[in-house]
């Protein structure tokens, strides 16, 4: 059953390497057949088209990662070490926030970028991704900050360690395959993205790889179907690389988290 379900996943990805080697005669009279000859410019075509959308995917992406990971460690951090007034109504406020639907805050949000002046900037992408990855980030963070032990923040606190050091050298690199797990959810989650990027970004020298992969469209307005799946292909290639190299630490912070809960 197992084999059976991993095949019917994988059979859009077969299709979507098959399809990226024909051109349109031999996907609309040979759609299933395999492409003869396979035609590999097809791959160049689509890097050149895809290449400055990559990039700044991969830039804008990476800047709200580092961010979203930075203020959810250290709201995390506040939550699970400290007591003050109020601090489960907060928290649980900011835990309400996952129950609204993003369509719902969509205009609103595109009313306040537009007032701040940010359209058609970076930073009407980094501001908002970054805002919205903080309710998960501080749950996760918190969640896990909040089982280790008492002890040792107070030996750091015994040895003279204030709180901002406390967090950078005992509660950072504990938290580190959970904060891997929080960073590779963010950014597949900002890399993926299409409607926010769609309706805030308008100039193409600052549009991410969502939007771009429409752009295969020649001057009669056809799609070239062949290199736009060789852009799909060019452009998952950062999430593999990225999956490849992270999903020890990813797998790391699901079970630690899994087995804390």
């Amino acid at each position: 059953m197992l084999l059976f379900l991993l095949f019917l996943t994988l059979v859009p990805v077969l299709f979507m390497l098959i399809t990226s080697l024909k051109n349109r005669g031999q996907i609309f009279t040979q759609f299933w057949a395999w492409p003869d000859p396979p035609l590999w410019d097809n791959y160049l075509m689509g890097w050149q088209g895809m290449r400055t959308y990559i990039y700044n995917s991969l830039l804008f992406g990476s800047v709200s990662v580092a961010a979203v990971i930075l203020l959810s460690s250290l709201t995390g951090y506040v939550f699970a070490r400290h007591r003050f007034p109020g601090k489960e109504i907060i928290y649980m406020a900011i835990l309400a926030l996952m129950m609204i639907p993003g369509v719902l805050t969509l205009i609103p949000s595109f009313v306040l970028v537009r007032q701040l002046g940010l359209i058609d900037t970076p930073w009407a992408l980094i501001l908002p991704w970054t805002a919205g990855g903080q309710v998960f980030g501080i749950l996760l963070c918190r969640s896990f900050l909040s089982t280790l032990p008492q002890e040792l923040f107070e030996a750091g606190r015994i040895d003279g360690a204030g709180e901002l050091s406390l967090y950078w050298r005992v509660a950072l690199p504990l938290s580190f395959p959970i904060l891997i797990t929080l960073a590779i959810m963010h950014f597949v989650g900002v890399y993926n993205d299409f409607i926010w990027p769609l309706v805030t970004i308008t100039n193409p020298d600052y549009q991410v790889v969502g939007v771009g992969l429409r752009q295969f469209v020649n001057q009669w307005g056809v799609v070239d179907i062949g290199g736009q799946m060789a852009g799909y292909a060019v452009s998952v290639v950062p999430l593999l690389i990225l999956f490849t190299f992270g999903m020890k630490y990813y797998i790391q912070g699901v079970t630690a988290g899994a087995l804390k809960a």
